[in-house]
């Protein structure tokens, strides 16, 4: 198979330099374009200190500079309001796309609007992007232009919640989501909050009273299990650089049956692990991999509590980014992930 040249938008970020490692290592990407707009003019190597080889010497371009004719992949890693326009630029360059910020993982601009306050510069891509959840969204993928890559808290909440929504077994009006999150999750963005001093030794909830990653999961979970649901929803952040835990407390009918449920819909999944009924997973047991972890404990018929853990940077990020590309080329869905963990 013929190499096929990548641009990263957004590269210096935390999820960018995510990205060039996954890429660098790929049998069939290869990284043509590094943009970032911020640092453009400077290497790669100057702003990202774990970049070394070839890419280390690569120039970083603006974010809006012309895209090579023969790229045929475009990661867009920016902010929300700021990736829209980039990628309405490469699709109508005749690029795919794969799109890391939130500005398309929503049906509605209305949708868009309320949980980001902001009004949407190309709102009629919103029926051409496809919702990149690739356990649940693998064949549109497979011939998208343009995929929304999920957000992180979305991605550890719905891939454990779906499969038991889909069956029925849920009480849909009552269903808790506490998430932790590491400081990568933020940015790499300098933020008084996130200093050391602020973060360390101390954990911390925020944006309540509605975060916006809220209305995603309702979304999808709705869009995926034809249930309509409610969520309440509460991220914090820890001290720690990277991972997410994410405890869903939740009700319903028979949850006996939900860890069988579970291994059903996952068995054949590579990226979704359901450990042995009554073992909770650990953010250490999936850091540096693809993978997200489920764990469930039954605490009465119609009571239990289910947690998933996931590395925000790969299967919350740029990991999900890839699989979705692979998707997209006809490549292999596990083609330069990990399915194992970096332990210890």
């Amino acid at each position: 198979m013929k190499q096929i040249p990548v641009a990263i938008l957004g590269a210096t970020g935390y999820t960018g330099a995510e990205l060039i490692r996954l890429i660098e290592a790929h049998p069939h990407f290869e990284i043509a374009h590094l943009g970032a707009h911020s640092q453009a003019g400077k290497f790669a190597g100057e702003v990202l200190p774990g970049c070394g080889g070839d890419v280390a010497g690569m120039e970083l371009k603006a974010a809006d500079a012309r895209l090579a004719d023969n790229i045929e992949l475009v990661f867009t890693a920016l902010p929300h309001g700021a990736a829209a326009g980039s990628v309405y630029s490469a699709l109508a360059a005749g690029k795919k796309v794969v799109d890391l910020s939130a500005d398309f993982r929503h049906k509605t601009h209305e949708t868009y609007r309320a949980a980001y306050g902001v009004e949407h510069p190309h709102p009629e891509l919103f029926n051409e992007a496809v919702y990149g959840l690739c356990e649940f969204n693998r064949e549109a993928a497979k011939s998208a232009r343009l995929i929304a890559n999920p957000g992180c808290y979305p991605t550890s909440t719905l891939l454990p919640l779906v499969p038991l929504l889909e069956k029925g077994l849920l009480d849909s009006s009552s269903i808790i989501v506490d998430s932790k999150s590491g400081t990568s999750g933020a940015g790499r963005s300098a933020k008084t909050d996130l200093l050391y001093c602020e973060i360390n030794e101390s954990v911390k909830a925020y944006g309540l009273p509605r975060h916006r990653h809220a209305w995603e999961m309702e979304e999808w979970a709705s869009g995926f299990s034809g249930a309509e649901i409610s969520v309440r929803f509460v991220p914090h952040i820890l001290p720690m650089t990277r991972g997410m835990l994410t405890t869903l407390h939740l009700s319903g009918k028979d949850t006996g049956s939900w860890h069988a449920a579970l291994m059903q819909r996952y068995e054949d999944e590579p990226f979704v692990k359901v450990l042995p009924e009554g073992v909770l997973p650990s953010t250490a047991g999936v850091s540096g991999s693809n993978r997200c972890d489920i764990g469930i404990c039954q605490l009465s018929d119609s009571e239990a509590v289910i947690v998933s853990c996931i590395d925000n940077l790969l299967k919350g990020a740029a990991g999900q980014a890839m699989q979705n590309a692979n998707l997209m080329f006809s490549i292999e869905e596990t083609e330069g992930l990990a399915i194992h963990a970096l332990w210890p």
